[in-house]
């Protein structure tokens, strides 16, 4: 279901139900904020899976892996980093799995979780995607910006981490 947003005051401000409805400069910010991001990603995960086979996702999982000591990391705590839901993210390690690049193994600390455990063979396909990835954020977002802007975006994404923090 989608909001009516024909009804939104002409006005910015509250209206009698207490929507702090968004003001023409404030609306220009969220859509260009919004679309750019959802262009950029999109863009990202064109260029890694057509230079590399691997999709956006499954690289920010190997990534995610890489980044912990031994390479492995309980299951539930990879599916909240990579801000996917435990189903989806078992989907997507069963996928990595297959091409030999993860592994799971049970948790020692207690023996009913699991781990995801990133491969030799998963770490030199990270390896090799890297370049292609780090190249795409570098062409599409970093060149595109002054330093101000940079600085301005990192001051951005910390005040909206602080704000959101983690699931």
């Amino acid at each position: 279901m989608t909001a009516d947003v024909s009804r939104a005051p002409r006005d910015p401000g509250s209206d009698a139900e207490g929507t702090r409805w968004l003001d023409a400069g404030e609306q220009q910010a969220w859509r260009a904020w919004l679309y750019s991001a959802q262009l950029l990603l999109d863009r990202l995960d064109r260029e890694l899976t057509h230079a590399t086979g691997i999709s956006h996702a499954y690289y920010e999982i190997l990534v995610a892996l890489s980044e912990t000591e031994g390479r492995r990391m309980r299951m539930s705590e990879l599916a909240d980093r990579c801000l996917s839901s435990r189903s989806r993210l078992s989907h997507a390690v069963s996928r990595l799995e297959e091409r030999g690049w993860v592994r799971r193994q049970v948790c020692p600390d207690d023996g009913r979780g699991q781990l995801a455990v990133l491969t030799d063979d998963g770490f030199a396909a990270l390896e090799a995607a890297a370049p292609v990835h780090v190249e795409g954020v570098r062409t599409h977002l970093f060149d595109q910006l002054s330093p101000q802007q940079v600085a301005a975006m990192r001051d951005l994404g910390e005040t909206l981490l602080r704000h959101l923090g983690t699931r």
